[in-house]
């Protein structure tokens, strides 16, 4: 276990000014307070802060997060206390040990709700401290290195929790050594036949290429020589989980691999890397569509670097990174690079290390708790907080020359709502390098897009499948939802209109606010969508506004069935009289009349499932030209019936849920309706064929199709079409009847 004075010099070689006085506090009060404390190894639990600090001493992290790491799970585990420990060694260092203590549990495999609020709560600390990420890094990096001491239970969920948030957070902040590290440990436990299996293929292949790797290093090395420049060749091989994860993405066997081994070119300046690309590619071919500048486009970790890939000595293809010293340092460890120390004079406790938050990585971070903001429920926001963690990158621009970064697999749908909200939710189109491309299109690294707004525009839901971006999958969700509660608001004011009418009253939305409280409310919106969706009955907001009113009319239950009339009253109280199945007593005159007043006492209109309310068919489908009656069905709107349907009697008892509809068709909508029916064909090689060309010959469509009686001579079949209105319906009948394949064709009604 190192000691007090080891640790302080490991950090005054990095930072002679060292304050020696804050390390040796800390290290004495958590020895002390951890006291017998015993790791799951049965080494002391001191030794566990204490490598925690190591990691971070290698960082060349300050002496302020050196004894946040030291303190870290004093709160925790121990008699400590936050007023103790500001007391101590100062508020800061306080508020990060509290903070950490908080996020000390960060449960994978347990309730998904409880995960991601674990999540918010890292990410918000991290939004004000990074520190609180480094030490939460290297706290689970220490982990991960003693994981074989943990129950075999437990190793699995640790191994998962770190391949899916941690590994990925630290990539995302830049910090690519401690993914690597984090990745290939978490890989040894979830995977461990895979993982033995490659990491010995990768040491017999480093065996047998270690001379062609000399060899390689050497000509490169002589090549900067001769240009004079000032570099340093270093080869790399690619780590087991990488290697892994490409073979499963590609399909590809071990074999078929050609970037198992890379060289890192490292020089002095920023020009020098572009003359050494110069002088290797002057040399040797470059391979077509292997470069990437990520210099003059970095990626949102802040990593920049040259990457070509070329045919280099003895024919072979070598893969390149060429960069700066110090962008070399920001790639391995990220943010913890943009370390800035302030001269303080050696008086303070711990403000004395501030990290940059002028970086790429702080934006990402930015962005997403942005998204925390937008109000997502927990199990979206891990979602898609997990899929931005994943993804890669692609650079495409706007027509006016902004770049857009976006995960791979991204389209223009996600590119809109990357330049704005407003943007994606109008977005209609797009253009693609000055072509108008689909919107479900995959975009390249250096697409020029243009979108095409329109302000009539909803984002459809379906979108939520296409899109791969966090920001774009929340909003699309959110602006569904807003629209379904549009729709459901609509609804409830028609509704409540209706029934304040009946009842001789006059209904506005302002007379809601005083009565929220008694409808368990929070706002008028509420109130209406409430009623839309049939959670909350008309009545009961009739009667929260005005208490004494009373009215039998409102309450009363509709009468029995008589023969040939229903007597149906809705939820608005409107008692009106509709043809039954013995309707032909009553003249069509009188159908006519009643099919008049209904029309003109107000009955909510009804434009079919693409209008603007909630509107679904029974199974049996109705068209315009029925007569017919909404069903609420609480939490999905108005169910359409056709008068006729034997299904209505279902509601018979409960008055509450008819809703008053009439048809409002625009002739020049162009949409169909269902409506379902009965054919008795003869059973002969072609009928079908007969019956599907009398549909298709009058523009109907079949939807479904059911044999549901078959004998030697007869097949009936229930069919559901799709038509125009009632009148294409009877004329498509009649021309099943006359057809000779046909023995019976008829409508369902239930």
């Amino acid at each position: 276990m190192m000691r007090q004075y080891e640790l302080v010099e490991r950090v005054q070689r990095y930072k002679p000014d060292v304050n020696e006085a804050l390390l040796n506090k800390a290290y004495v009060y958590a020895m002390q307070k951890h006291g017998h404390q015993r790791r799951a190894s049965g080494d002391p639990y001191f030794s566990h802060p204490l490598e925690v600090a190591a990691i971070l001493t290698d960082m060349h992290m300050d002496e302020a997060t050196i004894a946040v790491a030291l303190l870290h799970d004093t709160i925790e585990d121990t008699t400590a206390t936050r007023q103790e420990i500001d007391e101590l060694f100062g508020a800061d260092l306080g508020k990060l040990v509290e903070g950490l203590t908080k996020l000390k549990k960060l449960d994978l495999v347990s309730k998904k709700a409880e995960q991601a609020e674990n999540l918010r709560k890292l990410l918000l600390a991290i939004s004000e401290d990074v520190r609180v990420l480094l030490v939460k890094l290297a706290d689970r990096l220490h982990n991960m290195r003693t994981l074989d001491h943990v129950p075999e239970a437990k190793r699995l969920r640790i191994a998962e929790e770190t391949m899916d948030i941690y590994a990925p957070l630290a990539g995302r902040m830049g910090m690519q050594g401690m993914r690597e590290e984090l990745e290939e440990l978490a890989f040894r436990y979830i995977n461990p036949e895979a993982y033995r299996t490659v990491t010995a293929r990768l040491a017999d292949t480093f065996e047998r290429n270690r001379g062609v790797i000399g060899e390689i290093e050497q000509s490169l090395s002589e090549l900067f020589a001769k240009y004079k420049l000032n570099a340093v060749v270093k080869s790399r091989q690619k780590k087991p989980w990488s290697v892994f994860r490409k073979m499963e993405a590609k399909a590809l066997s071990f074999e078929q691999l050609s970037d198992i081994f890379g060289f890192r070119v490292v020089v002095d300046t920023l020009e020098d890397c572009y003359r050494a690309l110069g002088a290797i590619h002057t040399t040797w071919s470059m391979v077509p569509g292997r470069f990437k500048d990520y210099i003059s486009t970095p990626k949102q970790n802040d990593y920049r670097s040259i990457h070509t890939t070329i045919v280099g000595p003895s024919r072979q293809r070598i893969e390149l990174q060429i960069r700066t010293r110090e962008m070399n340092k920001v790639a391995e460890y990220g943010v913890a690079a943009h370390t800035i120390y302030k001269d303080t004079g050696g008086k303070t406790n711990g403000a004395a290390h501030t990290i940059s938050k002028d970086t790429n990585a702080y934006a990402w971070l930015r962005r997403t708790i942005e998204a925390l903001a937008e109000g997502d429920n927990p199990e979206d926001f891990l979602e898609n907080t997990k899929l931005e963690l994943f993804q890669d990158q692609v650079f495409c621009f706007t027509p006016k020359g902004r770049l857009i970064a976006l995960p791979r697999g991204a389209t223009p749908i996600d590119f809109a709502y990357a330049v704005h909200t407003d943007v994606g939710d109008t977005c209609v189109g797009a253009k693609v390098n000055g072509r108008i491309m689909p919107l479900m299109t995959e975009l390249k690294n250096g697409d020029e897009v243009e979108i095409i707004t329109s302000k009539a525009q909803v984002p459809p839901a379906a979108w939520e499948s296409v899109v791969v971006t966090g920001k774009a999958r929340s909003a699309i969700r959110r602006a569904t939802k807003n629209a379904i509660r549009k729709q459901y608001s609509g609804l409830g004011i028609r509704i409540l209109e209706r029934t304040f009418e009946r009842g001789g009253k006059t209904f506005s939305k302002e007379s809601l606010k005083p009565v929220l409280h008694r409808l368990a409310r929070k706002d008028i919106e509420d109130v209406l969508a409430s009623v839309g969706r049939g959670e909350l009955a008309s009545t009961d907001v009739m009667k929260a506004v005005y208490p004494d009113f009373k009215d039998e009319r409102i309450t009363q239950a509709p009468k029995a069935r008589e023969e040939g009339w229903f007597n149906l009253r809705n939820a608005a109280g409107m008692l009106f009289q509709l043809p039954g199945r013995s309707s032909s007593r009553k003249s069509r005159k009188e159908a006519k009349e009643a099919a008049k007043e209904q029309q003109r006492d107000g009955a909510v209109p009804i434009k079919g499932v693409r209008g603007d309310l909630p509107v679904r068919f029974a199974p049996e489908g109705a068209v315009p030209g029925d007569r017919i009656v909404g069903i609420m069905q609480p939490g999905s709107g108005i169910t359409i019936y056709p008068i006729q349907s034997p299904s209505l009697t279902a509601f018979d008892d409960q008055p509450e849920r008819w809703i008053d509809v009439r048809w409002d068709i625009d002739e020049d909508t162009k949409e169909r309706f269902p409506a379902r029916i009965s054919v008795t064909a003869i059973n002969a090689p072609g009928s079908l064929a007969d019956i599907a060309q009398v549909v298709a010959s009058n523009d109907a469509n079949i939807h479904t199709l059911s044999m549901i009686r078959t004998a030697p001579d007869f097949t009936e079949m229930l069919i559901d079409l799709e038509v125009w209105d009632l009148k294409h319906l009877n004329r498509l009948l009649s021309q099943l009847k006359d057809n000779s394949s046909v023995s019976e064709a008829r409508r369902v009604n239930g």
